[in-house]
């Protein structure tokens, strides 16, 4: 049997998981956790990516691995390969000011025809402007700049030379400097954020084996959003992730052109591209509720299913830590509708699973006017385990929900992965038979709650 690994390094934690390269059956796996915050020293990662890998009895019997990781997050590497500053991630926002700067002097229209997105906070190239203008020390010292996964692969491979960084199209498509239709980066944008060239990683083909050390082969990783697509062999279907932030993807063949910057046209891991919409608040709305209401996960699910649905009017506008769809950085939460028939604790924890649902719910109309499917849609991630969230989805959502079995997709995707790069081939190795059956949910839609919904965002600010 042979044996291939997969790993997530996600914004909390590194999971690693291992599995037969041909059948996909998952023989063991690891996790340990990441610190918190929204910018993070690189070498944590590392040691979480060891614990992990030595808590899944390690890699002695593995022939090939590749690496997801989060996206869109500003690694800065000096000309020996140290690390500049702590990482800058995703949802680090200090940058949204560095962000309406560079839309401001390209144009959106330019941005999403240059690389399929107009920038936001959430992007490399914004926090390398912030960078620049902010630690203008720090910014002299940059010879390269990379992404999570590429770092830790780098790190992987035993190699010391920033010459030796390798990405891939899926994660580089999120940088705010790659173009995704030509494969080809787009220096001139770097350096209008940056003000000069720096290294960046060589961009690797989907299945291409890239340098490793010893007997082990490395495929080239992927971003987070792509390498689940790729986990959970969604097909047509879109992808609704509900993790640490909510992503709304789906396959396509055309990349996405939207200047109003809801849509990012991102890369998948097969060669295609993979149009996206992110929210900054998803599951942890849901733990922010509970936490609310003094009770525990399964108990907040139990009352949003025992309240009627529609919440009695009562809406929640989920912007816990500002958000990126719309593009308000700055923005609180609200709650409209209260009254004192609606004030029940039944109420408001519906009203949190619904209006989460509901900013992915506008994701999935966008998706729908850059041409993608959208009849059915397929639940990953943590709050997916929710009964309530399985529920009530196809009541926000109008379409067929489909729950797969509980998994680590973005690890599963890097894994499956690392099978292609084993096999070769034109196509990855289908896992879609291994065990578990996917759970299928229905339900008429709620009247007037997405009406609801988007009343109360239209009030939102930006502070």
């Amino acid at each position: 049997m042979t044996l291939v690994a997969g790993v997530d390094s996600s914004t909390q934690s590194c999971k690693v998981v291992i599995r037969d390269a041909e059948s996909g059956r998952l023989v063991r796996q690891g996790r340990a956790g990441h610190p918190d915050g929204t910018e993070v020293d690189p070498a944590a990662w590392w040691l979480a990516l060891q614990e992990a890998i030595d808590s899944a009895d390690g890699l002695a019997d593995v022939a090939a691995l590749s690496v997801g990781g989060q996206q869109h997050g500003m690694v800065c590497l000096d000309a020996d390969g140290a690390v500049v500053r702590p990482a800058l991630l995703w949802n680090d926002t200090r940058s949204a000011q560095a962000a309406a700067d560079l839309t401001a002097e390209l144009g959106a229209e330019k941005w999403a025809s240059a690389v399929g997105l107009v920038p936001v906070a959430s992007f490399t190239i914004t926090k390398l402007r912030w960078l620049a203008e902010h630690e203008p020390d720090n910014a002299a010292r940059v010879a390269a700049v990379c992404l999570p996964h590429d770092w830790l692969s780098w790190k992987l491979s035993g190699s010391t030379s920033i010459d030796d960084l390798v990405t891939d199209r899926s994660d580089a498509s999120g940088t705010g400097y790659f173009d995704p239709r030509a494969n080809e980066y787009r220096r001139d944008l770097l350096q209008l954020a940056f003000g000069r060239d720096v290294l960046l990683p060589r961009v690797a083909a989907p299945s291409e084996a890239i340098t490793g050390g010893g007997s082990l082969v490395f495929g080239p990783g992927g971003g987070d959003n792509a390498a689940a697509g790729f986990g959970v062999e969604a097909g047509d279907d879109a992808v609704v992730s509900l993790g640490t932030s909510g992503t709304v993807f789906a396959r396509s063949t055309q990349p996405a052109y939207d200047p109003s910057g809801i849509v990012a046209g991102f890369a998948d891991m097969s060669g295609a591209f993979l149009p996206l919409v992110c929210t900054l608040n998803a599951a942890r709305v849901l733990d922010a509720t509970a936490r609310m209401l003094g009770v525990d996960l399964a108990t907040l699910s139990n009352l949003a299913l025992e309240a009627e649905p529609g919440a009695q009017g009562l809406t929640l506008v989920p912007y816990l830590e500002g958000e990126r769809t719309p593009n308000l950085p700055n923005a609180t939460g609200a709650i409209h509708g209260l009254t004192l028939a609606s004030a029940t604790r039944q109420n408001l924890a519906r009203a949190a699973v619904e209006g989460m649902l509901s900013g992915q719910a506008a994701g999935l109309d966008a998706l729908a006017a850059q041409g993608c499917s959208v009849a059915g849609v397929r639940i990953v991630g943590g709050a997916a385990q929710s009964e309530a969230v399985r529920r009530i989805a196809p009541t926000v959502f109008g379409v067929p929900v489909e729950v797969p079995p509980p998994g680590e997709y973005v690890a599963d995707g890097a894994a499956r992965q690392a099978a292609w790069v084993l096999t070769g081939g034109d196509s990855a190795p289908s896992w879609s038979g291994g065990p578990g059956k996917a759970l299928r949910y229905e339900g008429s839609v709620t009247a007037g709650l997405r009406d609801r919904y988007a009343v109360a965002a239209e009030r939102i600010i930006d502070r």
